[in-house]
């Protein structure tokens, strides 16, 4: 197996998972319109490091997981509801999110932007069962194993993904506004169509499993 297809998939992951507007993201948005973009660049910093060490916490989770078949079938059943929610939710119910980071972020310290990153991203635990579904289902489709040279790849794929996540916000959120507005007010689209394909995935594979 290449490095490259778990690098790709994470980095391919982490950009679905941190594109939608989050605490995160638009607070680096926030740090770069106010502090400027040497600041925001210390804050996505810390933030992605905490990321590199989520990641790598929930790789070690998903490989003992990975070793019992049970297990792994009974991710896939309970993702495969997760995601059909989603879909559903993401499609139909979800209201148009309405950004305004000037008036919803309130930031206070001046100092270390570094460990303000480091701090929100530490109080964001979505990211621990995310990728350990990702990497239980890569492994699953034999696009990702457990070696210590794939796992890292994976890793870094992640954080790579990340990273340039929160460096566009910093970079793009006031040039591109019109843009990135137009982006956020069809984002719960995208994020349904996103889950429901990988609902469809997730239900072939648990039948054949079955059948």
């Amino acid at each position: 197996m290449t490095l490259f297809l778990p690098f790709f998939f994470g980095f391919l992951s982490a950009v679905v998972g941190v594109i939608p507007p989050g605490l995160i993201n638009m607070t680096a948005a926030k740090v770069g319109i106010t502090d400027g973009r040497k600041r925001a660049m210390m804050f996505v910093l810390g933030a992605t490091i905490i990321v590199f060490l989520q990641t790598y916490i929930s790789v070690m989770f998903a490989q003992y997981i990975n070793q019992h078949e049970e297990i792994v079938v009974l991710f896939r059943e309970i993702g495969l509801g997760i995601f059909m929610a989603l879909s559903i939710y993401f499609l139909f119910f979800a209201k148009e999110p309405k950004i305004n980071p000037q008036e919803k972020l309130q930031l206070k310290s001046k100092r270390s932007r570094f460990f303000m990153g480091m701090l929100i991203s530490a109080l964001n635990f979505f990211p621990i069962p995310y990728y350990v579904f990702i990497s239980v289902t890569l492994a699953s489709y034999k696009l990702f194993n457990f070696e210590t040279s794939s796992t890292y790849s994976l890793v870094f794929g992640i954080v790579f993904g990340s990273f340039f996540v929160f460096y566009c916000y910093v970079l793009f959120f006031e040039k591109l506004k019109s843009r990135t507005e137009y982006l956020i007010k069809n984002m719960n689209k995208f994020i349904g169509i996103v889950t429901g394909i990988v609902a469809l995935i997730t239900l072939v594979n648990v039948l054949k499993f079955y059948f």
